[in-house]
């Protein structure tokens, strides 16, 4: 049953009532892909009209940007603190590649809402809003991009400062490309199941998928970075 709010006041009931229109959308993705929530929808289940959803945030897609925002921080703290005991500091450099993939793709795969969310963010989430939210929404995907490289280098230390930061910005759209073919419609799955022409397209498993790609892109990174070096 939807919550009836009285109207906020106070910075501290704006913040509540932001962190509450956030919840009830969480809430939904649990339920449905983002193409399915509505704001409609989502203004019934938090218990406010439409137009006061839109006192808090400009559009549907700023209340997603949000929550993408929130999710991320915190995949990218379980990520920082699983990475050091999963990738071997004495290992060669592609095993450690390997092993920083596996986490990466193991740890986005058990968070598929953040997973829905970024691989709509620039088809779907980037759109109907203002300015000043994609600045914001921007700002936060550099400094994502800092952490994530500032892990990746962690846990390759061979990495130069931007090949550092070309892994993680690969990581995001890798995955969402990923993402999406991983999870085809049903009748996609029919088709390939039953025509033998397409045997050569066969369902993408996102972990396993996804962690091939990022250790290939290290292995290259590493590869060119140090081809370069010899070539001097």
């Amino acid at each position: 049953m939807a919550t009836t709010f009285q109207r906020a006041r106070s910075e501290e009931q704006r913040a509540l009532r932001r962190q509450a229109i956030l919840h009830a959308a969480a809430a939904m993705l649990q339920q449905m892909p983002v193409s399915d929530l509505s704001l409609n929808e989502l203004s019934r289940r938090v218990g406010l009209a439409k137009s006061n959803v839109l006192r808090y945030f400009d559009s549907r897609e700023d209340v997603l940007l949000q929550l993408l925002a929130d999710a991320t921080r915190e995949w990218l703290a379980e990520l920082a603190a699983e990475v050091p005991s999963a990738v071997r500091r004495r290992a060669s450099f592609n095993r450690r590649a390997e092993q920083l993939a596996a986490a990466i793709a193991g740890t986005l795969a058990e968070r598929p809402m953040l997973c829905d969310l970024l691989s709509a963010q620039a088809s779907v989430l980037e759109h109907n809003v203002s300015v000043d939210a994609i600045a914001r929404h921007k700002l936060e995907v550099v400094s994502d991009t800092a952490a994530l490289a500032e892990v990746v280098r962690a846990a390759l230390p061979e990495f130069e400062e931007e090949q550092a930061w070309r892994y993680a910005t690969a990581v995001w759209v890798v995955m969402a490309a990923l993402w999406a073919y991983a999870r085809p419609p049903e009748a996609v799955l029919v088709a390939l199941a039953t025509d033998e022409r397409l045997a050569r397209l066969p369902h993408l498993e996102f972990g396993a998928a996804l962690t091939d790609y990022l250790t290939t892109l290290a292995v290259g990174l590493h590869n060119r970075a140090t081809g370069s070096a010899s070539r001097a």
